[in-house]
């Protein structure tokens, strides 16, 4: 389970697994089964796991062919218990020992996150394995052919290594041939048979490179899953979020494992898993790197879900109370700041750093809490209305952060008009769709394409049997939900902001 072994009684089906080893599964998401029918391990392996006294990384071996290739593979069992020799902003270095290399002097270029042998003053008895955190130049006695691998998770760890640590364990990653049988199931009664690998999610580590691209993947798998919207023999991908304009932050390889998103042209928006290896793209970024379950991504299919965990997690105040949020910083050894309202019970609606990295590589967050009464709870209709809803969650931010921003434009009689800064009707389609045949007090409506004021939000106090929420005629409304403290509407005036939290039909 998960790279974990465990026995179970004969006719142990996947449920008893899953209760059994407490393995992380979402219902409804997919599991995946490879049944393996013969040991065929390639032979030779060009992916390492490296275990460090302060967590494991992985590299990737550039050519195979390479006479520092060739090194690495004939004397990697020999690094055990090597010490971190020395680390700076720009390189990290493990070290000395002992190879038959010929040093050559000069400057070596180096790319961010690879990895070349260095002779320390010219002499091949005093060599480190030398690894860039940065795109630099520096001498450290190389031999021709520079780089002969590059990290490809795990990177993170690169900032905790001090002297003082050390390496604990090189273990080759076993490719295995497609030598079983592997299925991918809902079907939790499915029966196991003796020696299955069984996945139940897939672990994906953030690119520090990539803050903006974090935060779309969070908000993608908000839930918790990737949507299997596509599948080829390259990649996986999901489409939730297609349409949607991403920042374009790293320019990257797309090995495989890469997770990345298109940020240009059609199908802008997609989310991606490589399970093969292709080149960089100026259309794509990466934002993420598969570290646990790539056999899972493989084998998934087309309209399910598989479930996600990412490192970090992500960090987001919005919606939680000043005093909730406090506790969390705390938690993590993160000062924080709050502006506006500063009582306990104020909700957060503004937070920055607005990214989950640029909060940890800072010290300190700065949120905005607001007075209990100006933040509304309301419930959607995503069955009966989910185009609308597509576009309101994008107009008023509710896409990528659990509190949205409703911007009061005028209020007369009983009717609440709201105009959204986000002009998402220019890109999204509002169909009529769920048309009342009577307001009812609390009732968000949203005025559709029929009419030309489309996009306006309106809610109305009590009950109304001519005109929608919005004040037009039914046939121009779509009832999106409802506010659920319509009482709180009382202390809104024209020109206030309205802050809404959504509340799903199940809590």
């Amino acid at each position: 389970m998960n790279g974990q072994e465990f026995k179970l009684p004969e006719s142990s089906n996947l449920e008893d697994a899953i209760k059994v080893s407490n393995a992380p599964y979402k219902k409804g998401t997919a599991v995946g089964i490879l049944i393996e029918k013969e040991d065929l391990k390639s032979q030779a392996s060009v992916e390492y796991l490296v275990k460090t006294s302060k967590g494991e990384f992985k590299i990737e071996l550039l050519d195979v062919s390479s006479l520092s290739s060739k090194r690495w593979v004939s004397i990697f069992n020999d690094f055990i218990d090597i010490p971190v020799r020395w680390t700076s902003k720009d390189a990290l270095a493990f070290g000395p020992f002992s190879t038959d290399m010929e040093p050559v002097r000069g400057s070596t270029d180096m790319e961010r996150f690879t990895l070349l042998f260095g002779a320390g003053g010219g002499d091949a008895a005093n060599t480190h394995i030398i690894i860039s955190k940065t795109k630099h130049s520096s001498e450290y006695g190389a031999p021709e052919g520079g780089t002969f691998a590059r990290l490809i998770s795990g990177k993170h760890v690169l900032s905790d290594l001090d002297k003082g640590d050390r390496i604990l364990s090189i273990e080759p990653v076993v490719e295995w041939e497609k030598a079983g049988e592997h299925i991918s199931t809902t079907d939790l009664s499915v029966k196991l048979e003796s020696g299955s690998k069984i996945f139940t999610y897939v672990e994906i580590e953030i690119d520090s490179l990539a803050p903006e691209g974090a935060e779309f993947f969070f908000a993608v798998t908000r839930d918790g899953t990737f949507n299997i919207d596509f599948v080829s023999s390259s990649f996986i991908s999901d489409h939730r979020f297609q349409g949607e304009l991403v920042t374009y932050e790293n320019f990257e390889s797309r090995s495989t494992g890469s997770v990345f998103v298109r940020t240009v042209g059609y199908g802008a928006g997609k989310l991606y898993i490589s399970i093969d290896d292709r080149t960089s793209s100026i259309m794509h970024s990466v934002i993420g790197h598969v570290t646990k379950g790539i056999e899972f991504v493989r084998m998934a299919q087309s309209g399910q879900k598989i479930m996600i965990d990412s490192a970090p997690e992500p960090i987001m105040l919005l919606g939680m109370t000043n005093k909730d949020a406090k506790e969390e910083m705390i938690s993590l050894g993160i000062g924080i700041t709050v502006e506006g309202y500063t009582e306990d019970d104020g909700f957060i609606v503004k937070q920055t750093p607005a990214t989950t990295i640029g909060i940890m590589q800072g010290t300190e967050v700065t949120v905005q809490g607001v007075d209990p009464e100006m933040l509304v709870t309301i419930e959607l209709y995503d069955d009966l209305a989910p185009k609308t809803l597509d576009f309101f969650r994008h107009a008023v931010g509710l896409q990528y952060n659990p509190v949205g921003v409703l911007p009061i434009m005028m209020t007369y009689e009983n009717t609440y008009i709201f105009k959204a800064e986000k002009p998402a009707e220019k890109y999204k389609e509002i169909f009529p769709e769920n048309i009342p045949k009577k307001t009812l007090s609390g009732e968000i409506g949203v005025t559709n394409q029929v009419a030309k004021r489309a996009g306006m939000v309106g809610v109305k106090t009590t009950d109304d049997d001519l005109f929608g929420p919005t004040g037009e005629r039914f046939a121009n409304t779509n009832i999106i939900g409802k506010i659920l403290e319509i009482d709180k509407l009382k202390h809104f005036k024209d020109g206030d902001v309205m802050y809404i939290l959504e509340r799903s039909r199940e809590e």
